[in-house]
């Protein structure tokens, strides 16, 4: 995760920070087809980003009992909100370390700013927060990440691989999985019939 570690320490934001990429229709990797993926870090170094319309069937309260942080009974007793807080297949790699995307009302000291109201906390402190009703006011979790190494994503941008857009917040934290694909798509004019199948391979 160096490439997080640099954004850490850097202030300048890579040009695809806060987007969205939309994987095109002819994608070949399938682990990637119909996916958005939101982009954490982007460097000359590479870039790390997040799907955020995979599920995962983990649920969020087994999670929290997997990882010590409450037992079982206290996991029945969680309010709704974080009872029903999904967990997403955030991408191939690492895929037992998890990452919370969320709202900037919400910072511990690890957590890393993506964009002016985004933030990315990767510690257990969050994961507490949310399952008392004392955290960010939006918030998605997904175990693994999407990673680039130098310039792979832009080459596979070129060859027709990925749309990309300014994220939207309302489309990036809510909770319509499935459809998510489609409606950004439509938010920003495009006709999946007329996208091209000729794509690069992720």
């Amino acid at each position: 995760m160096d490439i997080l570690r640099q954004k850490k320490s850097a202030v300048k934001r890579g040009f695809l920070d806060d987007q969205f990429l939309i994987a095109m229709p002819g994608m070949r990797d399938e682990r990637f087809a119909r996916a958005v993926i939101y982009i954490c870090a982007h460097s000359e170094e590479g870039a790390m980003g997040l799907i955020i319309n995979q599920s995962q069937q983990l649920l969020f309260p087994d999670l929290l009992v997997q990882l010590g942080i409450l037992n079982e009974q206290e996991a029945i007793r969680l309010p709704p909100s974080a009872r029903d807080f999904v967990v997403r297949n955030g991408g191939p790699v690492d895929r037992s370390r998890g990452f919370v995307l969320h709202t900037d009302d919400y910072k511990v000291e690890s957590s890393l700013a993506v964009s002016d109201t985004v933030c990315l906390t990767a510690t257990v402190d969050i994961l507490r927060a949310i399952s008392t009703g004392r955290g960010p006011r939006h918030a998605l979790m997904a175990l693994g990440y999407a990673g680039w190494g130098a310039g792979q994503l832009e080459n596979e941008i070129a060859e027709n691989g990925w749309l990309t857009c300014p994220a939207q917040a309302d489309l990036l934290f809510d909770t319509d999985i499935e459809c998510k694909y489609d409606r950004l798509l439509a938010s920003i004019g495009i006709d999946l019939a007329h996208l091209s199948q000729d794509a690069g391979h992720a």
